[in-house]
């Protein structure tokens, strides 16, 4: 039987191994697209997620720790507010979920008194509000489009059906 003593040395070889190998792995560089939610039963139909943080320092921090609960059933979007400097140093980075009223003060601002930039994002989907609102391009309210049947909608049949009846006169005389 081995003596406490070795047992001892054995289980700060390991710990100190442990430590040196976790010093190696970079949290740098994890990948947040490739983020899929454990299957689980969800709260509500159509329930989701999106990354929460309050005044993270920036988007990374605020991805690697944020949040991981489903949003209110009055929710339907994820939201991000993003502050930062005339240079494009962010200052703090928000998330949450948010109402369909919240996102129609989405877009680019400056604020006079502080001088800093805020920029709002909406997006529509599962953990869809990954990355940070930078300039009028990206800080938009991307909703999915909603398919509902096969069909065409009605304004497109009225095209197809007056272009087919133009091509048949056409060949016909």
């Amino acid at each position: 039987m081995a003596s406490f003593t070795t047992l001892r040395a054995t289980a700060t070889v390991h710990l100190l191994a442990l430590v040196a190998i976790s010093n190696l792995v970079k949290t740098d560089y994890i990948n947040f697209y490739n983020i899929r939610p454990p299957v689980e039963a969800t709260p509500f139909p159509k329930s989701f997620k999106c990354f929460t943080c309050d005044q993270a320092h920036d988007n990374y921090n605020c991805n690697r720790w944020a949040e991981d609960t489903w949003c209110p059933q009055n929710t339907q979007f994820c939201m991000t507010v993003h502050h930062f400097t005339s240079h494009g140093k962010t200052k703090s980075v928000t998330k949450r979920c948010a109402a369909r009223e919240d996102c129609y003060m989405v877009g680019c601002r400056r604020h006079r008194d502080t001088s800093h930039m805020e920029c709002v994002s909406c997006c529509e989907g599962m953990i869809c509000n990954i990355e940070v609102p930078t300039n009028y391009t990206n800080a938009v309210f991307a909703k999915r489009q909603t398919v509902y049947s096969s069909a065409p909608p009605q304004r497109t049949r009225a095209l197809l059906t007056i272009a087919s009846l133009g091509l048949s006169r056409l060949f016909a005389g």
